[in-house]
């Protein structure tokens, strides 16, 4: 099984030491972990905001450089147009940034962690765990 933690679970790892996230990752080897392209994007645009971005972006690269980084691919451009028209359909959105993701997560077979269970739970077939809550 593969786990994908999404923006918001890195950021909570990052700030807070001795989180369940880190429990988590802890709990499993490198290989079962993933990044992807989007989550790192987001990250390290974080990175700039705040400080020193120099420090926070070399620590996000630091960070991520032993998880395989999923591109957003044709296979999870179909997950995508799917996700989109059935949340559009029944009048849930999320957002674009989370989409993307979902989609990645869906095409490769992984399970999202993320503290934003509810929104995450629209999408259909989506596996999504909540390491802070275990």
């Amino acid at each position: 099984m593969a786990w994908l933690p999404d923006t918001n679970a890195w950021i909570h790892y990052l700030k807070n030491p001795g989180s369940r996230i880190r429990a988590g990752l802890e709990r499993r080897t490198p290989d079962e972990i993933m990044t992807c392209a989007v989550v790192k994007a987001e990250l390290l645009h974080g990175a700039q905001k705040y400080g020193v971005p120099e420090r926070r972006t070399a620590i996000v690269i630091e960070t991520l450089a032993p998880y395989r980084s999923l591109p957003f691919d044709d296979a999870a451009a179909e997950h995508y147009a799917r996700i989109r028209h059935e949340l559009e359909e029944s009048g849930g959105r999320i957002g674009p940034h989370d989409l993307l993701i979902a989609a990645i997560c869906l095409a490769q077979g992984c399970t999202l962690v993320t503290g934003n269970v509810a929104e995450f739970r629209r999408v259909r077939g989506l596996g999504v765990e909540d390491w802070n809550a275990e």
